[in-house]
């Protein structure tokens, strides 16, 4: 764990410059737009250790598969969205020296994420081998205004000199990915072009065939200094000298824009692109700046959390809240969020199951209901892939099987206990359909897209169980659940339960449409050749009849069977040298251990907490908490919740902790591989469905808050069925508003809200 952030409400910030942190600061400091993202790589040169990371939504490559032998149904390729030109580089040259930091003495070193304006500045003092000192103060943005744009601002000064400083802004395409299985280069060059001070780069990708057209312009302050361009393969930039004076600041502006071919035209992107130049460019920094600062408050008003007398934990939830913002914006229904987001490249930046299960309740609840739609549009406009996914497994007749990582609704993952066992994943893109509706009240989604969505995966566990006859039930045999430290067991429950509750509730969902929108339930009948009658008393009977473990000694569900086989040590009795599991011991020893990666058990009792009493919920809490290593950035959300559910308000404060600093404080020795993106809506649950109780029932929105003894107080708003409700929790109870009438329960007490009338519940 590392402690180097220093705490303040709105800013992330580093001072110092420890080469060794980085890669970790990289990701931390990351900026996006929805559109584009750019880790915290240097302006300038740099020849320390880094991960360059630049990214353009949506584009992506099919790295073929590393494996070491294959099996069938292996995807043929793993889903990368690829490391992209590099838009940001500005060389320095002094004297013929080139400013690079890792070769310099650095002083005076400083980095700012500015969260609630949306930008991010470093400055430094750096003493070069010549002799030469001078002053950087670098902004930069990711404009979340012009989409498709970025700006900087790079002001140097020379302190102990005047004379010479040669300026190259430029555009490297010749960058390839740290992850690439064989070390192959996924882009081709296409095509350059200059244009006075402008500077143009196409790239194309292999195999997909995605094209990126990067453009620049840069202006000097003051300087009318001769240009000189620099057109080759993969690489354009443009070079000046300007004459500098002691003590005085010279300021480089350079305007940058990524378009792709997923928007224009492949023949039309140089025109695209020189127009976002040119209208960027004409706004000027300063505006593009005060642009973006407006409308990050807009951002602010419906999102943010406010936390009072805890700066630590304050700044945790906005950078998580930021962080969210910035990588996904809902405006395109093809796009989806990567575990990485725009901050690095693990995990491919593709799609998982951690957005259904976790931002959607964060998306529901600070943004309209039309982004939380559009993720679930992308799963619906993938159902004949899930299809197809399902068939390759062996599955038919309309059996549908979600992957677990995807681009394009194929399944891409490379290991075969997740590409064939980890079919919870399934349930998760359901209970997704099942958590918009219940918020938004949007039942025509049903209608329109979700029951066929829910059809699919229904016929998919249909299929997936099987009888046994030594048990008398169905069972769920070679599964792997939440909890990757097992593989290929029987019976996990959550994913047996959870496979249960998807039939019934698809049975439900038939009987809705049928009686409402019968034309579009006789539409879907032909479309998917679906017989009533005959699928859902299938379904009916399997989840009457699922073999789901408990130990009744214990009064604790089973999380598979044998599991209470196993040599049962708590996690405080290991040896802290043996930490983390997974950078410690072998694979073997860790599926034979006890231990548990993440919540597994504790998913499904997240999921459907209202479905069991609190007794059930601490037995099975007591019991599976204690082997639970949360190596998983996904784990300390949800036991944080189930802990402030059952009154244990310390432990709900140290997960709520671990998971809103899981980053900035590098927890499980991770970040530098980039930012945990779809576990921080985690945080966010944490604060609104943990501490303050939120939960959705019979169609109401209610809270049963407690505040955490470290904090003064907190506030935050939900947008819930057109209305605006803040809510804050202090020592004197908890204090509501709305923009809308509408009626509110608070630990069981119904209130009805009027526009701009404050109530307190106590």
């Amino acid at each position: 764990m590392k402690n180097y952030i220093i705490p303040h409400e709105w800013h992330i910030i580093e001072e110092g410059f420890d080469p060794h942190l980085n890669k970790i600061s990289e990701s931390i400091f990351s900026l996006g737009n929805g559109r584009m993202g750019q880790r915290a790589n240097f302006e300038e040169a740099y020849s320390g250790e880094t991960l360059q990371g630049n990214y353009v939504a949506g584009v992506y490559y099919p790295d073929k598969t590393r494996v070491g032998w294959w099996k069938n149904g292996y995807p043929e390729y793993f889903a990368k969205v690829l490391n992209a030109a590099n838009w940001i580089g500005i060389d320095i040259k002094i004297d013929d020296e080139v400013l690079d930091i890792a070769q310099c003495a650095v002083t005076n070193f400083k980095r700012v994420l500015n969260m609630h304006d949306g930008y991010l500045e470093r400055s430094f003092t750096a003493r070069l081998k010549n002799g030469k000192e001078v002053s950087i103060t670098a902004t930069r943005l990711c404009s979340i205004v012009d989409k498709e744009a970025g700006a900087i601002k790079y002001a140097i000064t020379p302190l102990n000199f005047s004379g010479d400083i040669t300026v190259t802004p430029y555009i490297d395409g010749d960058i390839s990915n740290a992850d690439s299985n064989y070390d192959e280069k996924f882009w081709e060059h296409v095509a350059h072009a200059e244009d006075g001070n402008d500077v143009y780069l196409t790239l194309r990708t292999k195999k997909t065939g995605f094209e990126v057209c990067t453009g620049s312009r840069f202006t000097i302050s003051g300087s009318s200094a001769k240009v000189i361009n620099t057109l080759r393969e993969k690489y354009v930039a443009s070079t000046t000298t300007v004459q500098v004076q002691q003590g005085q600041q010279t300021t480089v502006y350079k305007y940058a824009a990524n378009v792709s071919s997923q928007n224009y035209a492949p023949a039309n992107l140089p025109d695209a692109c020189k127009k976002v130049i040119a209208e960027v460019s004409a706004k000027g920094f300063d505006t593009m700046l005060a642009e973006q600062a407006a409308a990050w408050h807009k951002k602010w008003e419906h999102s943010d959390i406010v936390i009072e007398g805890d700066v630590k934990a304050q700044q945790g939830i906005r950078f998580n809240i930021f962080q969210l913002s910035q990588t996904y914006t809902g405006s395109d229904d093809r796009l989806n969020i990567g575990p990485k987001g725009f901050t690095g490249e693990k995990y491919g930046g593709s799609t998982y199951w951690d957005t259904e299960a976790y931002c959607v309740p964060f998306y529901l609840g600070t943004a309209p209901q039309q982004v939380t739609k559009q993720l679930l549009i992308y799963r619906w406009k993938q159902l004949d892939k899930a299809i197809e996914n399902a068939a390759k497994l062996g599955f038919d007749k309309g059996a549908a099987l979600y992957p677990m990582v995807t681009m394009n609704g194929e399944e891409c993952h490379n290991e075969w206990e997740i590409t064939f066992e980890e079919i919870h994943r399934n349930g998760a893109i359901a209970y997704a359909i099942f958590n918009y509706i219940r918020f938004t009240g949007d039942k025509d989604y049903l209608n329109d897209y979700g029951l066929e969505v829910l059809i699919g995966i229904a016929r998919f566990w249909k299929q997936r169980v099987n009888w046994s006859a030594a048990k008398n039930q169905y069972v769920m045999l070679g599964v792997t659940g939440p909890n990757e430290y097992e593989n290929n067991v029987n019976n996990n429950w959550y994913t047996s339960m959870l496979a249960c509750w998807c039939m019934d509730y698809a049975a439900e969902c038939i009987a809705y449409v049928k009686a409402t929108e019968p034309d579009k339930y006789m539409d879907l009948v032909i479309k998917t050749a679906f017989n009533e009658t005959e699928e859902t008393t299938y379904w009916k009977k399997i989840s009457n009849n699922m073999y789901l473990g408990e130990d009744k000694a214990k009064g604790i569900f089973l999380q598979q069977d044998n599991f209470l086989d196993k040599e049962i040590i708590p996690v405080h009795d290991l040896p802290a040298a043996d930490r983390p599991l997974n950078q410690k011991w072998s694979w073997d020893r860790i599926l034979r251990s006890c231990y548990i990666k993440q919540a597994d058990v504790l998913q499904g009792l997240y999921f459907f907490s209202d479905k069991f009493d609190l007794d059930t919920l601490r037995r099975n809490y007591e019991f599976y908490e204690p082997l639970t290593v949360h190596e998983s950035s996904l784990s300390p959300c949800i036991h944080a919740i189930l802990a402030a559910k059952l009154g244990m308000e310390e432990d709900a404060y140290n997960f709520y902790l671990r998971t809103s600093r899981l980053d900035l404080d590098d927890y499980n020795n991770d970040t530098e591989d980039g930012c945990h993106i779809t576990s921080m809506a985690g945080t966010w649950m944490t604060v609104v469905e943990g501490f303050a109780g939120m939960t959705v029932s019979n169609d109401q929105l209610h809270f049963k808050p407690f505040l955490p003894k470290q904090w003064k107080g907190y506030s935050f708003n939900i947008l819930f069925r057109g209305a605006l409700i803040n809510i804050k929790v202090d020592a004197n109870g908890s204090h509501l508003t709305t923009d809308k009438a509408c009626e509110v329960f608070v630990s069981g007490k119904a209130y009805k809200l009027t526009t701009g009338q404050t109530i307190l519940a106590e």
